[in-house]
């Protein structure tokens, strides 16, 4: 029991650490986009919906690091909600990067890395154990 105890503290921890990563890393890729994306060709939105990363960089800021945040907090104090909410993460920034490739190609390093995250998101969320019945909603 003790190890099977240790090994869910891992997966935790790790899912944990990986979602409040994942969070910082979209908003500042949020904060990027809205702040101009020095650096980045509006030409990779020819075709798309959009003109310039206004609309985008809302999206990755509020749905991505927000799902993700959520997340991470749920994964931390051990809510109920833990293992659902990091699984919606998961599949949040995969849609995110399928959506991404769809619309602009491959163009960074940091799409299958964000891409692998996500895996690994799904991965750690799955083999969190599933919330105990409790009267308590949140935990």
């Amino acid at each position: 029991m003790v190890s099977s105890r240790s090994e869910s503290s891992t997966i935790r921890y790790m899912l944990g650490g990986l979602l409040a990563f994942g969070a910082l890393n979209a908003f500042g890729g949020g904060y990027y986009g809205l702040s101009g994306a020095k650096g980045v060709p509006t030409e990779w939105l020819e075709g798309s919906p959009f003109s310039d990363y206004t609309f985008p960089s809302v999206i990755l800021l509020a749905v991505v690091g927000g799902t993700f945040l959520v997340a991470a907090v749920a994964v931390f104090v051990r809510s109920r909600i833990a293992r659902a909410s990091a699984l919606t993460a998961g599949t949040v920034v995969l849609v995110w990067i399928v959506v991404q490739v769809t619309i602009i190609g491959y163009v960074s390093w940091m799409q299958p890395t964000a891409a692998i995250g996500g895996l690994l998101v799904l991965l750690l969320a799955w083999l969190l154990p599933k919330p105990s019945t409790s009267p308590h909603p949140l935990k």
